[in-house]
């Protein structure tokens, strides 16, 4: 994990999830993600946000909340800080962190993470799953939402969870911000039209080898 400079390691400041969508996502660029141990003989875990998505309320027609309150996106609805997880096509799963005001419904898509510690762990749960038959690099265990949450072996049932909260399970701490940040397009989102389409609310670290594609 990345020590030895002042205000890193520190458990993430809610406050700086709990206004605008893109501005917190700016500031999740270069936070650590953990994944604590919770079984015999696994590893610690953690990573480097190099990748992420911003989605907002009901205006955005490519968020989860355009149709409002439901049982599966009800955690964006409170307050910054937590964990929303959903799954994709019934298999991959996607990790975001809820972000603007309580009752205010937006999301952070987490892209890419540059794997720190717990790399075995990684590995091991990767392989589980549908492993690629060329094993990757390190820098590219996490390099996709689904992957982030393949490589440290997070389910639906962390939904919910205080993100800001080291006690938990999975959480987040300061870390270095980038030096450089590049924006373009979401991905994925082509049914949602225009304006959706093409705000460039995909942000990344412009120096990260571990970006899920090239940005923009």
């Amino acid at each position: 994990m990345i020590a030895g400079s002042a205000g890193v390691g520190l458990p993430f400041p809610r406050h700086l999830l709990g206004d605008d969508v893109v501005a917190a996502a700016r500031a999740l660029l270069g936070a650590i993600l953990v994944r604590a141990p919770d079984r015999p003989g696994d590893q610690v875990r953690t990573g480097r946000i190099v990748e992420v998505e911003a989605y907002r309320g009901a205006d955005d027609r490519a968020s989860h909340a355009r149709m409002g309150q439901t049982a599966r996106n009800a955690p964006m609805f409170g307050p910054p800080g937590h964990a929303y997880l959903y799954r994709v096509y019934g298999m991959h799963t996607c990790l975001n962190v809820v972000a603007g005001p309580d009752g205010a419904p937006a999301a952070i898509l987490i892209r890419a993470v540059e794997p720190l510690e717990g790399i075995a762990a990684m590995r091991a749960d990767r392989a589980s799953g549908r492993a690629p038959a060329v094993p990757p690099p390190n820098h590219r265990l996490a390099s996709g939402p689904g992957l982030v949450c393949a490589a440290f072996g997070i389910d639906v049932s962390a939904g919910g969870l205080d993100l800001c909260q080291d006690a938990s399970r999975l959480h987040l701490l300061t870390g270095v911000a980038p030096a450089s940040i590049t924006a373009g397009r979401r991905i994925g989102i082509a049914y949602a039209g225009e304006p959706a389409v093409s705000v460039p609310w995909r942000l990344g670290d412009a120096g990260s080898r571990s970006l899920s594609r090239r940005i923009p």
